[in-house]
């Protein structure tokens, strides 16, 4: 595959490491060339020096044969323009463009350009951690049926299996955070202190879910 981006800030040169790292092939645009230093000395793929939606600039990125176009330059204007032109007059079917005002990220999203609002991410990291009684939601299938939620677990479910918490609640546990790292649940999983517990939950059993995990286990589970 290979991946135009557009900005080579901490974002962009990290992703372009990582692609290269898994056998991609990238082309970075920036206007600064000073930026290109974040890649490394040993970084051999293919650099430019401009603005990302210049056509001159895309084709020296490799935009005609580009898979994917990430613009994650420091302006939304730039990124969303660019990102626009990968797709409108290049037909680049995988595009994401990096907007800090979320109101604006909405927009594009309806134009379908997908978007990463990082304003809007953070906040809602922080919030899961602040007020974690309130459910936010993670994710929500297309036919808005399921949702992934961060279930906040009473500390007596420490050294219960997941699977007696699933049987409790009558959903299913998509994942665990173990110290810092995001883990598949066996049948043999054991919940442990400091554990992040992500379930699927249908809509008319969330509340359900949150209060049951919010207590200690009953009776034989």
């Amino acid at each position: 595959m290979h991946v135009v981006i557009m900005g080579c800030g901490r974002v962009g040169s990290t992703l372009a490491r990582s692609l290269v790292e898994r056998g991609h092939t990238v082309g970075v645009i920036d206007q600064n060339p000073k930026a290109f230093r974040r890649l490394g000395p040993d970084f051999d793929e293919t650099t430019v020096r401009g603005i990302g939606f210049d056509r001159e600039v895309l084709a020296k990125a490799g935009i005609q044969r580009a898979d994917a176009f990430v613009s994650v330059s420091s302006g939304d204007n730039s990124n969303i323009i660019a990102a626009r032109v990968a797709r409108e007059n290049y037909g680049v079917g995988n595009v994401i463009a990096r907007i800090y005002d979320s109101q604006r990220a909405s927009v594009y999203e309806r134009l379908g350009i997908p978007t990463v609002a990082t304003v809007r991410w953070t906040a809602d990291r922080l919030l899961r951690h602040l007020l974690p009684e309130e459910q936010q939601e993670l994710w929500r299938d297309p036919t808005a049926t399921l949702s992934m939620v961060e279930v906040l677990c009473d500390e007596g479910w420490v050294g219960h299996l997941l699977t007696d918490l699933e049987q409790a609640t009558g959903h299913r546990v998509a994942y665990i955070t173990r110290f810092g790292r995001a883990t598949l649940p066996t049948e043999s999983t054991v919940l442990q202190d400091g554990d992040q517990v992500f379930m699927l939950v249908a809509d008319d059993g969330a509340e359900q879910v949150a209060a049951i995990a919010g207590r200690a286990p009953q009776g034989g589970v």
